[in-house]
């Protein structure tokens, strides 16, 4: 598995996002368990807070279907040893219910959770988790905004009001998830709030989707009050067949 170097210097900070697809690949029958795998590659990834999206509290169908189906549910049962996991509903179905989710293996201070639905056929949320780092408070706020442009604009604006309410100006905070951004259009909006994209380096594209042939990066970091200072996606045929999404990766430094 090719995986990024692990940030090394104590204030920096290494953040990932990753579209687990619920932990299922494939189609009809062809449908396979991945969420196993995905757990080592989570664990590969070294990162200091692991952004989830896609990710399944329970489903009844899916646990009848396969035999290897966790006890767990899945934030709790791919987070590595020594890691916290958050996690909160964002969608009910009617087999069982998913959400977004936070590992970290910094302390958490405190977890909050805001529905940012924009219509009723697409369920959305924002999972909002304070960590400290180094002695410093450090927000994280995992997304998953929506399919049509027009709500992701107003999710976007949800987001700054929350924002806004929620994180005093002074302190670091990270927005990591799936934006189902094509073209990176809502950077303009993020940058707006003071918020740069990790992946705005020059350096290798950091396209993440879909996971075996990308051709668009739906996936990004941005962050308040740190420094980017690299961001990859891992990549090869192993990667390429855990989710339809390929997990991004930044390193920052934390600014005091």
């Amino acid at each position: 598995m090719n995986q990024p170097p692990a940030a090394a210097a104590a204030n920096n900070l290494r953040v990932a996002t990753y579209n687990i697809h619920k932990g299922v690949q494939g189609i009809g029958p062809a449908r396979r368990l991945e969420i196993h795998n995905l757990g080592h590659a989570i664990e590969q990834l070294d990162a200091d807070i692991v952004c989830l999206q896609e990710v399944r509290k329970m489903n009844r169908q899916a646990a009848a279907r396969f035999a290897r189906w966790p006890e767990l549910p899945q934030a709790d049962f791919l987070a590595p040893e020594g890691y916290t996991a958050v996690y909160e509903t964002n969608a009910v179905t009617r087999h069982g219910e998913h959400g977004n989710a936070l590992l970290t293996r910094w302390p958490v201070i405190r977890t909050g959770h805001q529905d940012i639905s924009d219509h009723r056929f697409e369920q959305r949320g924002l999972l909002h988790v304070v960590i400290e780092v180094e002695g410093q408070p450090v927000h994280a706020i995992v997304v998953h905004l929506g399919l049509i442009k027009g709500s992701r604009v107003r999710q976007i604006a949800r987001l700054r009001e929350f924002i806004d309410r929620e994180v005093p100006a002074h302190e670091a905070v990270v927005v990591a998830g799936d934006f189902n951004d094509w073209g990176a259009r809502m950077r303009y909006a993020m940058n707006a709030m003071g918020l740069r994209d990790a992946s705005d380096l020059r350096g290798p594209r950091t396209l993440t989707y879909p996971s075996r042939l990308p051709v668009a990066q739906l996936d990004f970091v941005y962050g308040r009050k740190l420094e980017p200072l690299s961001c990859t996606v891992p990549r090869g045929p192993i990667w390429a067949r855990m989710s339809d999404h390929l997990p991004l990766v930044a390193d920052f430094t934390l600014l005091n």
